[in-house]
């Protein structure tokens, strides 16, 4: 539902305004609600370059973008927009040439690897598109990874309730391999979650699956991230699943293309 502004009683003029329908006042809504309920990610102009031989491929140009707490943010464009890169950015899996990522009020222009490491391991989840499971682990161990890198002796309790979450509760002695497309990716969520990461990273999680599977995987990722109170940042190329999002981004040719508020 579009935002309204109240204008008052000025003669001659609409008492209520649609953010969705004046430019830039969509994201002047989200900025103002941003200083309230705090930013979990900043973008301050980002950019980054990639050089191959001789030639200057730019992926991301000049991007600032605030994402604010329980946001539930889809970034959308065709393949080659430069989504999956800006994803990667904020989740420290890639570098800017130019520009900060701000994560949680904290800059991470500094940054070094294992900075980013214990960054993630604190306070990120991140799904693939291709799942990314390791093949001779079953679902239980798969996802009681992210807490055994944290150190945590007895993470059984909580790797059962995330698996159970996800509807698998029968699924855990099983290998990826016995698993459908569907399931892995459910394990896959359940891994991004189960040390209750403050910010989910999904890089086309539907890519992967048919259309009913991967409206499925969106709907129990929106429910799981708004019980849990974690902030999403989605990159899709899906119209359906970017809808389900409270605001979507486009992007094309690695800038900003405009955005869409939807709650």
């Amino acid at each position: 539902m579009a935002a309204l502004l109240f204008l008052g009683h000025r003669p001659g003029a609409d008492r209520y305004l649609t953010c969705s329908t004046l430019s830039g006042l969509a994201s002047l809504c989200y900025r103002w609600a941003g200083s309230l309920r705090g930013s979990v990610v900043r973008l301050v102009g980002v950019s980054k370059v990639y050089q191959r031989g001789a030639s200057i491929i730019p992926a991301v140009q000049g991007v600032s973008l605030e994402v604010v707490k329980g946001e539930f943010l889809a970034i959308m464009g065709p393949s080659g927009s430069g989504k999956s890169t800006l994803l990667n950015l904020i989740g420290g899996l890639d570098r800017p040439t130019e520009g900060d990522v701000v994560i949680d009020g904290l800059s991470t222009r500094g940054f070094t690897e294992a900075d980013w490491t214990q960054l993630r391991r604190e306070q990120i989840g991140v799904i693939f598109q291709f799942f990314n499971l390791l093949p001779g682990l079953t679902s239980r161990e798969n996802v009681a990874l992210p807490l055994l890198l944290r150190g945590e002796a007895d993470p059984e309790k909580r790797v059962e309730e995330c698996l159970a979450l996800v509807g698998l509760a029968q699924r855990g002695h099983h290998r990826p391999s016995e698993l459908s497309g569907g399931e892995q990716q459910r394990v896959a969520v359940a891994r991004a979650l189960v040390h209750r990461p403050a910010l989910l990273l999904a890089d086309e999680p539907t890519g992967n699956l048919d259309s009913k599977v991967g409206r499925e995987i969106i709907q129990m990722i929106k429910l799981l991230a708004r019980q849990g109170g974690q902030t999403v940042i989605l990159a899709t190329h899906s119209r359906s699943a970017a809808e389900e999002a409270d605001r979507i981004v486009l992007m094309r040719d690695g800038s900003m293309d405009g955005e869409e508020v939807r709650r």
